[in-house]
């Protein structure tokens, strides 16, 4: 496993590109078991800043200027570890299987795999103790830091020894990468995104913000919020956002999806790239009072778009103040909710010998 993690943090750094953004890290806290946890801060000339923590892969901070110089925090953040260990998933990456898996496991070769699942047979984000939950190895380079971890063969019900690395990185034009691999010794599946929640603003809600998905296309959901198998238009539902839209326009559609999820919580089968090598254009998302806009490009086919449906203001932010519905937005890039149950779907399985390799950029510009 060494090894194949060397390999692993090898290939990203050979695969990073000319960046001056400075690095440095220090102390966070100390886990509940005792783990020591650190937060690495990348920042460049245009006073971009993001803050990443080896626990978790938590990303606490992307500080961005308006139209006015301002700089404001638009990742929504936890005041502490001990908060972020309380709440799984929350800003983290995402694993094994980033998103849903149904029928409490799935078949793999002929064998059957069981995964703690939730009473409506439904496993959620790799397991209750998937990546999000982790204390990752971490290590700085020149433009950001690489975290690596090893997840034991059978972990949350997966099988296979999975070494897996995650890359996150700053440049100087203002994008924050991540980029992920993977090397297994099974048959396994694998799904990776990272669960940051956007909100342009740096405070209030996203509801008066716009959100412009580059899809076609997307996964209906049944009532446990797990596709059908069905891959539909979103033309003519409230799932139609080929134009820039308000999103609170359409959290609280009379649209029967919309009613399922209580909001948006849906994979949007992104349209293919202009060429084969490039990134697809997932989403792009603007706050018009500040000019604040993100735009995500990614390797991965779909996009799920989850407008923070379950905040009820029980849990509260780094600031003290209450998360309420629509706080934030996350734009998860991954492959398919269910693919290891749905073969029409787009493969997520891993094999010996083979290397999983997945990009998403977050950009951001300020538009007038």
């Amino acid at each position: 496993p060494a090894r194949r993690v060397a390999v692993l943090i090898g290939s990203l750094l050979s695969a990073g590109t000319a960046h001056s953004s400075q690095v440095t890290r220090e102390p966070y806290g100390v886990t509940a078991t005792g783990a020591p946890v650190e937060i690495f801060t990348l920042q460049n000339k245009k006073r971009m800043r993001v803050r990443v923590l080896s626990y978790g892969g938590i990303i606490t901070e992307v500080s961005v200027l308006d139209r006015k110089g301002v700089l404001a925090n638009v990742a929504l953040s936890l005041p502490n570890l001990q908060a972020y260990e309380a709440r799984a998933n929350f800003s983290s990456l995402l694993g094994r299987y980033a998103n849903r898996i149904a029928n409490g496991g799935f078949m793999l070769d002929g064998v059957r795999y069981d995964l703690p699942s939730n009473p409506q047979g439904v496993s959620s984000h790799g397991g209750p103790t998937g990546f999000s939950t982790r204390v990752w190895h971490a290590e700085p380079y020149k433009d950001g830091v690489v975290l690596t971890y090893v997840s034991a063969d059978g972990e949350n019900g997966y099988p296979g020894k999975l070494s897996v690395a995650a890359k996150f990185s700053l440049s100087e034009d203002n994008a924050l990468r991540i980029e992920y691999t993977a090397q297994t010794d099974k048959p396994t599946v694998v799904n990776s995104s990272h669960h940051l929640y956007f909100n342009l603003a740096g405070s209030g809600t996203i509801l008066g913000q716009s959100l412009q998905v580059f899809a076609d296309r997307y996964t209906p959901v049944d009532a446990r919020r797990v596709p059908t198998g069905r891959i539909d238009s979103v033309a003519g539902t409230a799932l139609d956002l080929r134009s820039p839209t308000l999103i609170g326009d359409r959290i609280d559609s009379s649209d029967a999806q919309i009613q399922l999820a209580h909001g948006l919580d849906h994979n949007f089968v992104l349209n293919p790239p202009p060429h084969p090598r490039a990134l697809r254009l997932a989403a792009r998302m603007t706050d018009t009072a500040s000019g604040r806009t993100v735009e995500v490009r990614t390797t991965e086919p779909g996009l799920q778009v989850y407008t923070g449906n379950g905040f009820n203001g029980s849990l509260m932010d780094a600031h003290g103040k209450p998360l309420v519905r629509g706080a934030g937005v996350a734009l998860e890039t991954q492959h398919f909710p269910n693919s290891p149950n749905q073969p029409e779907f787009p493969s997520t399985v891993l094999r010996p010998g083979q290397v999983f390799q997945s990009q998403t950029e977050y950009r951001f510009l300020i538009v007038n």
